[in-house]
């Protein structure tokens, strides 16, 4: 709805002012009275008229002097004036009164019907001004937006001619590409050297297309060149602008700079396939594992942990290397690996050597000929015994890596009469990287010289790791405090759910349910019962920690057990142990036995 038109008429009678009124009542006309010249000053300071109705003769100033002082005011110097008088005229004085600035001169009594139909004339005439002005600030106002926004916008928006000639250079299109406006306006992209000769085609197929009028839209991936000669991948959508018959009046484009996620797939692709790579030669190491384990044993009994070992060794050193996105691992940390896992006891090992990075397939191969080593060592020799020791120490000389490893206080050794599949790991793991496994038998005990070839560029970026948390191990009797305690297992992969609820049976322990989804494990923690929970790391792609704040609510043990290491898991509860996947029976049991037993003794 428009404002309503404002219209002033001035006389000194009061009557006159009255019929006026009357006379222009209508829904949009607001009109203004006063009695005297300066009234009506006063109200055309603060009031915007169409219309000015001025009576001649009146006391103090008379209508051409209000007349003349309208003129001199820029605020209302534009305001139409139509003198209403009832004195008598003559050419003079109509002269004056034109010559301040007077649209009419109409004699009272006046004719009513002329009256109305010359303001109506004036309130229309101000209606479309106001009009016009809304349309001109929003049209200001659209313009304004398009403004910022091109000015603004990622995107670079260039317009070209029926000629291809550029006619707009957008701002984003300024920090896009490096040229400014004035530099390329008018200017072809052939001419500017902008698009990257193989595609340079394509760009002129699909501005020709709709030049032609083919189609009014279309979008081309292109790679484009900056200013500085950096080549972009780019998503160009093109849009042709048709005047109201038809015809062209432009070509808009608006160019998006996707390099960063071409480069992305690319990598992601990449990515995939050398994931694809060492899935499948990880499957094929744990086959052979497996086949040659197998073939090796006595039976199931020596089968399993021997087995389940080889696993844990080449896990742990994948979590390793993981660490460092596979750029290699640290050989203090493939011993502190055996530590954590309980296959040596810290206080029965001495190692030393300098700080030493290893590439990743060393690393792998090393991992499983150090946790042979201290198989061996616990099946025939020092660490079979009590007061048995090993020490482990290496060194770089002479471009190779040499591990010394170094039993003690256990039984004498003989060589064997058969070479294993343990012995036969050791030394085809270490040839395998160029180096050698050279065994020492005697009285003292066995003692291995290792050497790999030892690359010095090898660096491992990231912060530096250190002291990971030792795996508790359980004491001696230590099952008999685990009997009749009931856990509860969390766990979405059905088989690991399966294999630790067989483990917890047989320790002896009670199960007290299992869950899959995050739903179902706070359903069975406020309904259940337990003494401890094991908890996987994630359930279903769904993080898990509103259930590891439940369980910490409820004051419940729990371990987790996870694929992940501790910097994907639920932060702030850094002192919960983390069994990390694949486990075995006897971790388990030690975790437990730590958070039922030890933590509240």
């Amino acid at each position: 709805m428009r404002d309503p038109v404002k219209v002033l008429a001035v006389d000194d009678v009061p009557e006159n002012l009255i019929a006026l009124q009357a006379l222009l009542a209508q829904e949009g006309l607001e009109l203004l009275t006063a009695a005297s010249g300066m009234e009506a000053l006063e109200l055309l300071l603060v009031h915007d008229v169409a219309l000015a109705l001025l009576d001649v003769q009146m006391p103090g100033m008379d209508g051409f002097e209000l007349a003349e002082l309208m003129r001199g005011t820029e605020r209302t110097r534009r305001v139409p004036i139509i003198f209403l008088t009832a004195v008598a005229t003559d050419e003079r004085r109509r002269f004056r009164g034109y010559e301040t600035g007077a649209v009419d001169y109409l004699l009272k009594p006046v004719d009513p019907q002329i009256v109305r139909n010359k303001v109506e004339i004036f309130v229309e005439l101000a209606a479309q001004r106001q009009e016009i002005a809304r349309q001109r600030d929003r049209h200001a106002a659209a313009l304004a937006r398009l403004k910022a926004h091109r000015d603004n916008s990622p995107l670079a928006i260039v317009e070209f001619d029926a000629e291809q000639r550029i006619i707009a250079w957008s701002a984003g299109a300024e920090r896009m590409f490096g040229w400014r406006a004035v530099e390329v306006s008018g200017l072809r992209p052939s001419e500017l050297e902008w698009l990257d000769a193989e595609h340079a085609a394509r760009f002129d197929t699909m501005i020709r297309g709709m030049i032609a009028g083919e189609h009014v839209r279309d979008m081309r991936p292109l790679r484009m060149r900056t200013a500085v000669g950096v080549t972009l991948d780019c998503e160009v959508y093109g849009s042709a602008l048709l005047g109201a018959d038809g015809s062209l009046l432009s070509v808009n484009t608006q160019i998006l700079d996707v390099t960063d996620r071409v480069r992305a797939e690319e990598t992601q692709r990449l990515l995939i396939g050398e994931l694809n790579h060492r899935v499948k030669n990880t499957l094929a190491s744990v086959q052979a594992i497996a086949t040659q384990t197998l073939r090796h044993s006595s039976g199931p009994s020596d089968f399993a942990p021997t087995f389940i070992g080889r696993i844990h060794a080449l896990a742990r050193a994948h979590s390793l290397l993981s660490s460092t996105t596979w750029q290699g691992a640290s050989l203090q940390e493939l011993v502190e690996g055996q530590l954590q896992t309980g296959t040596i006891d810290p206080a029965r090992i001495d190692t030393g050597g300098p700080a030493v990075d290893l590439a990743p397939e060393p690393a792998l191969h090393l991992a499983l000929v150090l946790h042979e080593l201290a198989t061996n060592a616990h099946k025939y020799g020092a660490l079979s015994v009590p007061d048995g020791r090993v020490a482990l120490h290496w060194g770089v000389r002479g471009g190779m890596l040499e591990v010394d490893w170094q039993e003690s206080g256990g039984p004498a050794v003989a060589p064997p009469t058969r070479r294993g599949f343990g012995t036969a790991l050791i030394e085809r793991s270490l040839k395998a990287e160029g180096g050698s496994a050279v065994p020492r038998y005697g009285d003292a005990g066995v003692a291995w010289k290792l050497t790999i070839p030892y690359a010095s560029a090898v660096r491992l970026r990231g912060e530096a790791r250190g002291g990971h948390k030792t795996m508790p191990m359980l004491p001696p009797g230590g099952n008999a405090a685990l009997l009749g305690k009931r856990v509860l297992i969390v766990e979405d992969e059905p088989l690991v759910a399966m294999e630790l609820a067989t483990i917890l049976a047989d320790l002896g322990m009670t199960g007290a349910g299992m869950a899959s989804t995050a739903e179902e494990a706070l359903a069975a923690i406020a309904d259940t019962e337990a003494d401890a929970v094991l908890l996987d790391g994630n359930l279903q792609g769904a993080l898990v920690d509103e259930v590891a704040v439940a369980l910490v609510a409820r004051n419940i043990p729990f371990l987790f057990v996870s694929g992940y290491g501790r910097d994907h898991l639920p932060i702030g509860l850094d002192s919960v142990v983390v069994i990390e996947k694949p486990f075995d029976a006897r971790t388990i049991a030690a975790a437990l036995h730590q958070v039922l037993v030890t933590a509240g003794a």
